[in-house]
């Protein structure tokens, strides 16, 4: 553990020092000698830095690493609960867009039947409810008798005109 930790902060540092030292001579060898001395069981490098210089920086700033892990914790509960509310916003406004633009397009579907597609939807029905069966033929004639006398063409004429 003490040489992934010791390797991080070489690969932080190192980011910075290729910028500014990579035209140094051997600067490329320096940092693959430095890595396998931080490796060598028989060096202890990266247990060497740990302990010299890593663990005593961490235990003198524990209580400010504490601290600011803490702060770290409200603020980003502080984040998703704001997040969170902005996007279930979002995502009722996208289900009522949704909802509303759905209820458009079914008027317009319904605008484009025309009467004389309803009535044809009517004569299917009248052979659709003719039947071998007495009793059904007796109630899909008694139905459509209903239709017919209630005034549907009237009915539907009139919904036609409201965009109904």
């Amino acid at each position: 553990m003490m040489y992934w930790i010791v390797f991080a902060f070489f690969t932080t540092a190192e980011t910075l020092t290729d910028i500014v030292l990579s035209w140094f001579p051997f600067y490329f060898e320096l940092k693959i000698a430095f890595v396998i001395w931080l490796l060598s069981p028989y060096t202890k490098g990266s247990s060497v830095l740990y302990r010299k210089f890593v663990h005593p920086t961490l235990s003198n700033k524990e209580k400010e690493i504490d601290e600011y892990i803490t702060q770290a914790c409200d603020k980003s509960y502080e984040t998703m609960m704001r997040v969170g509310k902005r996007g279930l916003n979002l995502a009722a406004n996208a289900a009522v867009t949704a909802a509303a633009k759905g209820q458009g397009v079914l008027s317009e579907k319904l605008r484009s039947f025309s009467m004389q597609d309803l009535t044809l939807i009517r004569d299917e029905d009248t052979v659709h409810m003719q039947s071998r069966d007495p009793q059904l033929h007796a109630s899909g004639a008694s139905l459509l008798e209903t239709i017919e006398d209630s005034g549907t063409e009237h009915l539907l004429g009139h919904c036609m005109r409201l965009g109904l």
